[in-house]
């Protein structure tokens, strides 16, 4: 389930972003754009949380 949250997140966080800066250069939305740092975000996300960030137990 965290990994889904994670993926719609991530593209909800990129939609607004791709959104944004395209109005601030007068472009048009670009869904793909949006999917593609969606995917980055993602597998960024995804591995950080996996592998590199590690609960310690004291």
């Amino acid at each position: 389930m965290r990994l889904i949250s994670t993926a719609v997140w991530s593209f909800l966080l990129s939609a607004m972003i791709v959104y944004v800066i395209g109005s601030m250069a007068g472009m048009s939305f670009n869904l793909t754009a949006a999917i593609a740092i969606a995917i980055v975000f993602t597998l960024g996300t995804v591995v950080l949380g996996e592998t590199v960030i590690t609960d310690k137990e004291n």
